[in-house]
């Protein structure tokens, strides 16, 4: 479709048309065990991003991105887990230039935060995303007591990104779904992912 950014990743923009639209806030949920990272690293592929890491160092993902054998891009690493991470993100998402991919990685420790500030964080995170035509992918991993403010960031979002990670007898089986995507339809059925080296389709049968 005429006007979307391409994710990176060649079976999600298929499934959305030909990607996401500008400005757009993405939620992508998914348990701690899970290979949700191959997934952030393969979106650097598709145009300059900033990827700012709250919980591992930025040489530590670095690494990880360096040596995954995916398709992907050389990232500006920013390293936020000090003591003000809110403010940490929103000074340098304020140089975010035109048409670039923001990756929060994991939005965790910014939804533990004061539930005014998150929401204030949210409203200028959606304006810039807009003004820059910019995509924003915030990654939010799954816990048993959800973070406080992770209803207002599924709430905020644009499009949530459901991955659902189960072992099936010997088999571990990937699902994505996409519940929810303001401005465009969401999908009706899941996407089997295998999440090895690269984002792929699960050709494999169903487990029945």
């Amino acid at each position: 479709m005429a006007g979307r950014l391409e994710t990176g990743i060649e079976v999600l923009d298929r499934k959305l048309d030909g990607g996401l639209p500008p400005g757009t806030i993405v939620a992508l949920t998914a348990e701690p065990a899970s290979q949700s990272e191959l997934i952030l690293y393969e979106l650097t592929a598709a145009r300059g991003s900033l990827y700012l890491t709250t919980e591992r160092s930025d040489q530590a993902v670095r690494d990880a991105i360096e040596k995954t054998n995916a398709p992907v891009g050389s990232p500006t690493v920013r390293d936020i887990s000090g003591s003000e991470p809110l403010d940490q993100a929103n000074r340098l998402i304020r140089a975010l230039p035109e048409g670039a991919n923001l990756i929060i990685d994991t939005a965790n420790v910014l939804e533990r935060g004061d539930r005014n500030r998150f929401r204030n964080f949210m409203t200028e995170l959606q304006t810039h995303m807009v003004n820059t035509g910019s995509i924003a992918i915030m990654h939010c991993m799954k816990e048993q007591t959800p973070p406080q403010n992770r209803s207002s960031t599924k709430h905020m979002a644009d499009v949530v990104f459901d991955l659902e990670t189960q072992v099936r007898g010997s088999e571990l089986e990937n699902r994505l779904t996409v519940p929810k995507f303001r401005g465009g339809t969401a999908l009706k059925e899941s996407i089997k992912l295998e999440l090895s080296d690269e984002v792929a389709i699960d050709t494999s049968r169903d487990i029945a």
